[in-house]
């Protein structure tokens, strides 16, 4: 991998340079319907995004053949990192052997770790090693995104870009467009892939552990994403940008060079005979003499890089797992007297919790950067890595747009539901709060019940009256039905009769003769109540005399009729 990344990225990938000049013309539909309907589906994406922010949460995942690291990092409410989880759980794996070559093993000591840090977090994040994977900046024929993915589809793209001995077909692979150039008819193209073998190996391990593999990062991006934190945070980035990192130890050595916040890398070589001594030699000659070599390469690196972009490295931040790093960063001070060499601290910026800090107990904390830098990882939902630095955004995930959309369906279906709960409680809100300016209005009416009521009670005694008054004229007029004269003055011996009865007695029929007889029929409650009625009758103006004809009980099946006297009077009025 000498001479990796050389040029990687010049600038940020903008938007902007992701859409041919052709195809930002506006498109004019003819149907305002669909418009008006793209339209809504546009502000509805645009909301669900919004709420749904930049990505979800993930926990970072490192596997190395001595340990198991896990951290989570969430963000306070003023931007502020957080450390939440940050768990190292030492294995042991068998001699000259891989995580690989031990899946059943770190399954199991996975599953110990997980229980043991208490993440309850399921999506997970973890990088691959720089050597499992295949690095390039390719320089391609301007193309759209269309055309871009049109070519990949029709597999020609990368066998002409790319040129691998190795058969892509075994190979899962993350790219995206870093920068268009409409004047050289040119584009710039991040190519990154790593074997499917491998990339199963790592998520199958995680899945037996009962998380979600949602990325799979290099390690090398992953130590980017750290390092652009800390940048971010500390806001010490100089005019130029600048910042060169080494990673030295017994699995990985590259130098990797930030220019313009882009990483240029290029590798370290060393011999099988060199890694025995960074771990066991306490032979001084024997690790000068590997300082030198080493050093020799870096200082190519440097060279080549400050010759190419006029631009001086005064120090390198460095990452090691090696316990005797204070040994060999003096050598390499003394090779190298004009460049400074620090260890990198990942946490520089981020709030580590006390707890944490008692059982964070590390002189040497730069092995922790590239797992820091994938708990700094967002699974992107809606595409926001569109909008960002190529570099950060690395998933090399086989079934990563699968993953996505199911992401993205239930980050929608949650948005709808919440959307609706609000919709029902704005409602219950709202007939509440009618309810409450309902009970208040009665409440109010309620101050004059008393008063109310009283004049209620005197019109219904009122209306008793005139009820009263009404059945007498009915009566009256029922009895003036069986007098068969058309004279007048049967009329006024009619209300004299009306008048003359007492209130025990009930008429059943008169009859009238039509010349100075008139005969009454009717009931009565005692004996008395009809000699009054006769009494009264004999005192009217226009009524000679009244007399008793005959008496008798009244024939009634009615409980109430039966003790009732039957009569009839015989009336001989005047005139």
């Amino acid at each position: 991998m000498k001479n990796l990344f050389k040029d990687l990225f010049k600038k940020k990938n903008e938007a902007s340079s992701n859409i041919d000049q052709a195809d930002q013309e506006p498109k004019i539909s003819d149907n305002k319907k669909n418009n008006s309907l793209e339209t809504i589906k546009s502000k509805f994406n645009a909301l669900v995004k919004k709420s749904a922010g930049k990505g979800e949460d993930v926990i970072g995942i490192e596997f190395t053949t001595n340990e198991i690291r896990l951290s989570q990092i969430s963000s306070s409410k003023d931007n502020q990192s957080i450390l939440d989880k940050l768990y190292l759980h030492k294995i042991q794996l068998p001699e000259d052997t891989s995580v690989l070559d031990n899946p059943i093993l770190v399954i199991q000591e996975l599953q110990l770790a997980i229980q043991k840090s208490k993440i309850k977090i399921k999506n997970a994040a973890l990088a691959l090693p720089v050597t499992n994977s295949i690095i390039r900046v390719v320089t391609s024929p301007l193309m759209t995104d269309n055309e871009l993915v049109k070519a990949i589809d029709e597999d020609s793209l990368w066998e002409n870009l790319v040129q691998l001995t190795e058969n892509l077909e075994e190979y899962s692979i993350f790219y995206q467009v870093i920068e268009r150039y409409p004047k050289e008819n040119t584009m710039d193209i991040l190519f990154v892939a790593s074997k499917f073998s491998d990339i199963n190996m790592y998520t199958e391990i995680v899945r037996e552990a009962d998380l979600n593999p949602v990325i799979v990062d290099v390690k090398c991006f992953a130590i980017k994403a750290a390092v652009d934190q800390i940048n971010k945070k500390s806001g010490t980035i100089d005019e130029s940008r600048l910042t060169a990192i080494l990673e030295f130890g017994t699995e990985e050595n590259y130098v990797m060079i930030f220019h313009e916040n882009n990483p240029i890398i290029t590798d370290i070589f060393i011999r099988g005979q060199d890694r025995k001594t960074l771990i066991e030699s306490n032979n001084q000659e024997e690790i000068d003499s590997f300082v030198k070599r080493y050093t020799s390469q870096v200082k190519q690196a440097i060279t080549d890089f400050e010759a190419k972009y006029e631009k001086r490295i005064r120090n390198l931040k460095v990452i090691s797992n090696l316990e005797n790093i204070e040994t060999y960063l003096a050598g390499f001070k003394k090779n190298l007297e004009n460049t400074g060499f620090n260890l990198l601290d990942p946490l520089d910026g981020v709030q580590v919790p006390q707890q944490i800090k008692d059982n964070l107990n590390l002189k040497n904390k730069s092995h922790l950067s590239s797992i820091i830098g994938l708990a700094f990882r967002k699974l992107d939902v809606f595409g926001h890595h569109k909008f960002v630095a190529a570099s950060t955004n690395i998933n090399l995930l086989p079934d990563r747009i699968k993953i996505i959309g199911e992401k993205r369906i239930k980050i929608i279906s949650n948005f709808v539901l919440k959307g609706s709960l609000t919709a029902i409680s704005i409602i219950y809100l709202f007939l509440f709060g009618l309810s409450a300016s309902n009970i208040m209005s009665y409440n109010s009416k309620l101050v004059t019940y008393a008063q109310t009521k009283s004049e209620h009670e005197i019109l219904n005694k009122k209306i008793a009256i005139i009820t009263k008054e009404l059945q007498i004229m009915d009566k009256s007029l029922n009895l003036s039905k069986s007098i068969q004269s058309n004279k007048v003055i049967s009329y006024r011996y009619l209300a004299q009769i009306a008048n003359s009865v007492p209130n025990r007695v009930q008429f059943i029929k008169i009859e009238y003769d039509g010349k100075n007889q008139i005969i009454i029929e009717g009931t009565a409650s005692t004996d008395r109540d009809i000699l009054k009625l006769v009494s009264n009758l004999n005192s009217k103006s226009l009524i000679s005399q009244a007399s008793l004809a005959t008496m008798s009980l009244a024939n009634s099946g009615s409980k109430s009729n039966s003790q009732r006297k039957g009569f009839k009077i015989s009336v001989k009025t005047k005139g």
